[in-house]
């Protein structure tokens, strides 16, 4: 088996599709590549990648479900797409993308988008493995591995990977101003309205226990405070 990251490349163009493949391949990345969503998430079933870069314009689907469908297998997607729409962007994080390219673009900016994804996930993976297995605050408990949040004997809540990522920056440095650039980390969104959006969702999911209990403060021109102590397991 092949020690290369693997990357899914869902595109209807065919041309264009070949060209980010042959790009990623050139730095060392093992790609498959796709004209169509269904064949994809056959795929997926059998073969999981370390990303997917899906375009939204697919012949038998619009690649939001298809990004939706994957964050449910937390994998890192990238959406390329034609469309610059501010809608289509902020659907696309809120689906659970990671970042959003708009065509055209240079290949090599794609390979630094994968570049800088990849980093991060892997960052992420290996502080979970050295401790913190399970997070208790305000009656809450949250696993980063399986990314389910439940408030005592209430409904577990699944998180999307960007969720559980910026949750956990905010579970580790609790009663702490945590700037934008921080809560992002390596993952560089390409306008600032994505942190706005996946705080927002998170937020919602913390006010569902009904306590009417602030969790997360913004403290405007600086970013975010997580406002509970926090212990570990």
């Amino acid at each position: 088996m092949s020690d290369r990251n693997l990357i899914y490349v869902i595109e209807d163009e065919a041309d264009l599709g070949q060209l980010m493949c042959s790009a990623l391949e050139k730095f060392r990345y093992e790609t498959r590549y796709f004209s169509n969503g269904a064949d994809a998430l056959v795929a997926v079933q059998t073969e999981q990648p370390d990303a997917c870069i899906v375009d939204l314009n697919l012949p038998d689907m619009d690649g939001l479900e298809l990004v939706k469908a994957f964050e449910q297998r937390n994998l890192g997607v990238i959406i390329v797409s034609g469309r610059d729409d501010l809608t289509d962007r902020v659907l696309g994080l809120e689906f659970g993308a990671d970042d959003y390219i708009t065509k055209p673009f240079e290949p090599r900016e794609l390979v630094a988008r994968v570049q800088s994804l990849l980093r991060r996930l892997q960052k992420v993976v290996a502080e979970e493995s050295e401790e913190r297995k399970k997070a208790e605050f305000a009656g809450w408990s949250f696993l980063p591995d399986s990314l389910e949040l439940q408030f005592a004997d209430q409904e577990k809540l699944s998180l999307s990977r960007a969720e559980g990522d910026m949750l956990m920056a905010l579970l580790k440095h609790p009663f702490q101003i945590m700037s934008r650039d921080q809560l992002l980390g390596d993952n560089c969104a390409p306008y600032d309205r994505s942190i706005d959006v996946r705080m927002s969702r998170l937020r919602k999911k913390l006010e569902s226990s009904g306590e009417g209990v602030e969790l997360i403060k913004t403290v405007y021109g600086a970013g975010y405070m997580f406002t509970a102590a926090v212990s570990w397991s």
